[in-house]
């Protein structure tokens, strides 16, 4: 398994600890992000692409257990946890949530990153499977999530994105588009349909440049094409 584009979130309050984590993940060629606080770490793991992420249980606003449960909401990224305490009750809780591995301090960074590559090497093929085309649209927080990462998209992205992922394969009219995505569309014009939809593209392709699901059919307007 080799670091080549492979993101790290790194959640831990002690900057001595984090630092070293970072320098023995950059040695196997991983990049990292730290961040100390809990919510933090959930923000960046909603707007930004990681494959998996370290996460200490005791954090100054709330706890790494509780951060577990936040992200396992919306993504199954593989998340390592990091604690002083050895409680079996404390392994079993954090295996149970979804963790992927615990690792009781003081350890070694070095390990740890081996720990690292394990679990990535183990969960790579389903995540080059399910995680390449899958977008899920989440009405209740009005958002949409691509390979399991939250789109930073605008409101009239989100509507017109939407409109397509609820019918993936039909072809809308720009006409069409518009009235989905526009309080007063007889306002706007057409043309302004496409530069929405190039900047949602360019937004898709930030995760995927080699897949393009939106569709153009000239003369007609464009689809959502998931399967290609």
């Amino acid at each position: 398994m080799t670091g080549q584009n492979i993101h790290i979130l790194i959640v831990e309050d002690e900057p001595s600890i984090a630092d070293n984590v970072s320098i023995a993940l950059q040695l196997d060629g991983f990049t990292s992000e730290h961040f100390i606080l809990a919510q933090e770490g959930l923000n960046a793991l909603q707007n930004s692409r990681f494959d998996l992420a370290i996460i200490d249980v005791g954090l100054p606003d709330f706890n790494g257990f509780e951060l577990c449960k936040r992200i396992r909401e919306f993504s199954n990224i593989p998340i390592i946890f990091l604690t002083a305490r050895s409680d079996e009750i404390d392994r079993i809780l954090g295996l149970e949530l979804g963790a992927d591995d615990y690792v009781t301090k003081p350890f070694s960074p070095r390990e740890l990153s081996t720990r690292v590559k394990a679990i990535l090497r183990r969960v790579a093929p389903s995540a080059s499977t399910e995680r390449s085309d899958t977008l899920i649209l989440d009405q209740k927080r009005a958002c949409i999530f691509y390979r399991e990462q939250k789109l930073p998209l605008t409101r009239i992205e989100y509507l017109l994105l939407s409109k397509m992922l609820n019918n993936p394969e039909q072809v809308f009219s720009r006409e069409q588009l518009m009235q989905a995505a526009w309080d007063h569309p007889e306002h706007s014009l057409d043309r302004a349909v496409d530069t929405h939809i190039k900047t949602i593209r360019a937004k898709l392709n930030e995760f995927n440049p080699d897949q393009q699901l939106i569709k153009t059919h000239r003369g007609l307007g464009y689809s959502l094409v998931l399967d290609e």
